[in-house]
């Protein structure tokens, strides 16, 4: 499966869960576009930790200037203007 595909049936199947659960008084939809980052095999147990951690870890660092840094490691061109619309 793709990643693009994965992420639409992702986004797809939880704004329905999410709307038909009326969890918020608006109706939910994801903003457009999305960004992913692979991981080889051999370092599960590093993303395994940093998903156990991530809370105490964004009280550190925001979620945003997280992935500003991800982009910016992995030299990877972007335009902050389109970046996280709905913070703005």
């Amino acid at each position: 499966m793709s990643i693009a595909d994965l992420v639409r049936d992702i986004k797809n199947n939880s704004s329905k869960f999410i709307n038909e659960q009326n969890f918020l008084k608006e109706k939910f939809a994801w903003q457009e576009g999305y960004g992913a980052f692979s991981y080889a095999h051999s370092q599960i147990d590093q993303v395994y930790q940093y998903i156990a951690n991530q809370e105490a870890h964004h009280e550190k660092k925001t979620f945003r200037e997280e992935y500003i840094d991800f982009l910016q490691k992995y030299e990877i061109e972007y335009n902050e203007k389109y970046l996280f619309e709905w913070m703005d």
